[in-house]
């Protein structure tokens, strides 16, 4: 995969949108997300886009369903030539297993299989809705953290999670393990519907391996120069 520490979320409604969009990144490889407002409007036809622009594709539908389920979808995802998907660790080590043999199963002849990553807790949670709606009495890092060790334990290459807890996840299970964090906010933006959120500095100083960033790109009045500043920012701070 392309070695950008970004993951820009393409959360546009069509195809037309979001070439567009890529029109001002010309000459720039990049690591885009499609999640699903994206795909459940165009389908594979946006991948087989995306991929011929030269880009790396993250296919974010958190899946989260019975195991065969699973593993009939990520045998068909696979096929698309995405180079990372996710799936809900909620759905249990079973569920999580089935996910990596179905893209095993699913990838073309020659071509290694899709990574796979479990989404812990999204970064919208805060800790009063996980124990007054979800009734989980233990911290919310405390829960990340079983969350992304049995994803590991499961087979998968790394978690979806806040930077806040990166470094620690790192430490924890393997330096290897992937940790693609959203929340990530420049100084000084709004932080939307984020609830734990950190700069890009500060990601990378809590060992994120990639991040995602949304709005303050795809908003932006100049999005390629959003993204530069945002990657010079990443590239300039001291692990």
């Amino acid at each position: 995969m392309t070695k950008s520490p970004i993951i820009v979320a393409l959360d546009f409604p069509s195809l037309h949108a979001t070439k567009i969009f890529l029109e001002r990144f010309e000459g720039e490889s990049m690591f885009v997300k499609v999640g699903m407002e994206l795909y459940y409007q165009e389908g594979p036809k946006i991948i087989d886009f995306i991929k011929e622009q030269g880009h790396d594709i993250f296919l974010d539908l958190k899946l989260h369903d019975i195991p065969n389920t699973v593993y009939s979808a990520m045998k068909g995802l696979a096929r698309l030539g995405v180079d990372l998907v996710n799936v809900h660790a909620y759905g249990g080590s079973e569920m999580m297993r089935r996910a990596v043999q179905g893209l095993e199963d699913g990838k073309p002849n020659g071509m290694a299989r899709p990574l796979c990553i479990a989404v812990t807790q999204l970064t919208s949670t805060s800790e009063m809705q996980l124990k007054e709606e979800a009734h989980v009495d233990l911290p919310l890092a405390e829960m990340v953290e079983k969350q992304a060790a049995l994803a590991f334990q499961s087979g998968l290459d790394g978690v979806v999670c806040s930077p806040l807890e990166s470094k620690r996840l790192k430490e924890m299970i393997s330096p290897s393990f992937l940790t693609v964090t959203p929340g990530i906010r420049p100084s000084g933006t709004n932080h939307g519907d984020q609830k734990r959120v950190t700069t890009p500095s500060d990601a990378k100083k809590f060992k994120a391996s990639y991040m995602v960033v949304g709005r303050p790109i795809t908003k932006a009045a100049n999005p390629a120069e959003a993204y530069q500043m945002i990657k010079k920012e990443w590239e300039e701070t001291a692990q």
